[in-house]
C-alpha cells in the first residue's frame, strides 16, 4: 500500500522531537515515530492491538540533507513490509 498525498502531507509536519504519536487516519490506526528534530521517520499503519502495537505495514523514511545544513534535499518513504505481534 503506497503512502497517499494526504498522509504524506501529515507526515511532513514537524512533531515533538523523539516522540511517538498514536492516531487514527482515514479509518486506519497509525503510529508515527519522530527523530531528534521532530521529523517523522517511522510509520506503522493498520489495526492497533490491545498492547498498543500495530498489525499492518511499516514504513521508514530516508532523509538526505544538504551538507553542513539542516535543509532536506530528498525524502523518501520505504515500505519495510508487514508487522505483526503475537497476542
Amino acid at each position: 500500500m503506497p503512502i497517499g498525498a494526504r498522509l504524506e502531507k501529515k507526515l511532513n509536519k514537524v512533531y515533538e522531537p523523539s516522540s511517538r504519536i498514536d492516531e487514527i487516519f482515514l479509518g486506519n490506526d497509525i503510529t508515527i515515530m519522530t527523530n531528534e528534530r521532530g521529523e517523522a521517520v517511522h510509520l506503522y499503519i493498520g489495526e492497533r492491538n490491545e498492547d498498543g502495537s500495530i498489525r499492518g505495514e511499516h514504513y521508514a523514511r530516508r532523509i538526505v540533507r544538504e551538507p553542513g545544513s539542516e535543509r532536506i534535499l530528498k525524502s523518501h518513504w520505504d515500505n519495510k513490509g508487514k508487522v505483526t505481534r503475537d497476542k
